[in-house]
């Protein structure tokens, strides 16, 4: 997608153009969810699924940043899909088409999926961050939010610190 790859942050921009292809609609969040795990495992980092299907990562903290509180980043895996009714777009398996005019990115005649896919897509460039000096991060991915917050309500509490 020409443009997308002058967007600042780029480390942002680079992982919400991945998200964007990737089918997510709610309660079949497996595509995105098998992407965070492979990222968090190539990071180096140890990522946790609970039984409904959530992840966290955490990342841990800088040297002499130990002390630091931990923060925790919290996005939902899915999206609203949804689209014209004289587009062709099949949401099982279509990446969605971006299109930036000015400074506006949108879809082409769909859901943009921005909702949460931009907070994601956030969370992931924090996690990849080599320069950041920070406390320990605990990146947690939510499932089934669109349609009743099902990942955060089934959630146990071992699953964060």
């Amino acid at each position: 997608m020409p443009g997308i790859e002058n967007l600042e942050p780029k480390l942002v921009w680079k992982h919400f153009d991945e998200i964007r292809k990737i089918p997510r609609c709610s309660k079949h969040e497996e595509k995105i969810r098998e992407y965070i795990v492979d990222f968090g495992k190539k990071q180096g980092l140890k990522p946790k699924v609970d039984a409904v299907g959530n992840v966290v990562i955490l990342k841990p903290a800088t040297s002499g940043m130990q002390n630091k509180p931990t923060v925790i980043l919290q996005g939902h895996m899915d999206m609203v899909c949804e689209k014209n009714s004289d587009v062709k777009f099949d949401f099982s398996k279509d990446a969605i088409q971006l299109k930036i005019k000015g400074d506006l990115l949108t879809a082409d005649g769909t859901t943009l999926g921005a909702d949460n896919g931009i907070g994601l897509a956030i969370s992931l460039a924090i996690l990849e961050d080599k320069n950041l000096r920070h406390g320990l991060i605990e990146s947690l991915y939510t499932v089934d939010e669109e349609t009743g917050l099902t990942g955060a309500f089934a959630m146990k509490s071992d699953m964060l610190t």
